[in-house]
């Protein structure tokens, strides 16, 4: 059984930084290309940031610069690493794991950007 737990979020000041994780189990995870959405209220599902299994990375335009997407093979895990953080980075994060068909999802861990 695949499980993607996510954890990390919380409530930040504008400016600061926050580091996500989402911990898989169940799944060759070195196989497979992640991906960290978000979506806030009211609004559509955005891709936040990817990595692939050879790590070749991905960003939104409004974060780039800011938030860095990492994955550690050994420890089946992969991060966002967001640095000066912005009230319109308000959301919740999912993490997604796929290859091919094969699409996993996690609970999503809320982050919102407040002072």
């Amino acid at each position: 059984q695949v499980q993607l737990v996510e954890s990390g979020g919380g409530l930040v000041q504008p400016g600061g930084s926050l580091r996500l994780s989402c911990a898989a189990s169940g799944v060759a995870f070195s196989l497979y290309h992640m991906i960290w959405y978000r979506q806030a209220p009211g609004k559509q599902r955005e891709l936040v940031a990817g990595i692939s299994s050879g790590g070749n990375t991905n960003y939104a335009d409004s974060v780039k610069g800011r938030f860095t997407i990492s994955r550690d093979n050994v420890k089946n895990t992969v991060y966002l690493q967001m640095n000066n953080v912005k009230p319109e980075d308000t959301a919740a994060y999912y993490c997604n794991l796929y290859l091919g068909v094969q699409s996993y999802w996690g609970q999503g861990t809320q982050v919102t950007v407040s002072s």
